[in-house]
């Protein structure tokens, strides 16, 4: 799964590195703990032009009643997104890249310590992932024509890598620069084509290192979030 995750690359940044025109009305801060329901940068193609805007994380299907439902679909895996009934829809139509930096996964508490120890995992060549993700707009039926549009997220995930398995069984799926154009596009619909790109990243594209347990409370912002440290002394232990 992705729970948590960096995003410290400039909008200008991610804008030039996907090749795309930035038309955000809120441009957000650089964020080294990015919490599920927080706004984030999605990278999406509305055939015109490839666009960089905000989106909340959770993804809000267009029939909920009303957005908390996204509060638990901010992954989707996958093995089942062609048939599930909330991403059935976005993954044949609405299809976007999530920016990140780097992510967080948690493996067991070391001994003598009460928190999980949480790992950063980057590219070994400070380059952002290109998550495959997904986007949704929801309009709250209660408020009818006059609604404001809620564009929301969710970022797929499969299994691990050799890489990866060290510390969990599942990892974003990261698309290769070669699949942005017929993941973004949205006139492509074949689930088989696009269930092609559904695969673990090369191994040698992640490399991780423990950081501080600091990360395992959304409240706690900061690059240092990101530093080394010994996963023995990672930081203070709560009952």
């Amino acid at each position: 799964m992705c729970g948590r995750y960096v995003s410290s690359s400039s909008p200008e940044e991610i804008a030039d590195y996907f090749s795309a025109v930035l038309t955000a009305e809120q441009i957000l801060d650089p964020e080294y703990n990015v919490a599920p329901t927080r706004k984030v940068w999605t990278v999406f193609e509305d055939g015109e032009a490839r666009r960089l805007d905000t989106a909340r994380w959770g993804l809000v299907p267009f029939w909920a009643k009303d957005p908390s439902i996204g509060n638990r679909m901010i992954n989707a895996r996958a093995e089942t997104v062609a048939d599930k009934n909330a991403f059935r829809k976005p993954f044949r139509r609405q299809r976007c890249i999530v920016p990140a930096d780097g992510f967080y996964e948690w493996t067991p508490a070391p001994p003598g310590q009460k928190r999980k120890q949480p790992w950063f995992i980057h590219r070994p060549d400070g380059e952002p992932f290109a998550f495959a993700g997904m986007w949704e707009t929801w309009r709250d039926p209660a408020a009818g024509s006059d609604a404001e549009p809620l564009r929301s997220c969710t970022i797929l995930t499969g299994s691990a890598n050799d890489t990866m398995s060290e510390i969990h069984d599942r990892m974003p799926i990261i698309l290769p620069p070669s699949a942005w154009d017929t993941w973004l596009d949205p006139s492509v619909d074949d689930t088989d084509l696009l269930g092609k790109f559904l695969v673990p990243a090369p191994p040698e594209l992640i490399t991780f290192h423990p950081v501080s347990t600091e990360v395992n409370d959304a409240r706690n912002h900061g690059s240092h979030l990101v530093d080394p440290v010994d996963p023995d002394d990672s930081g203070p232990s709560f009952g």
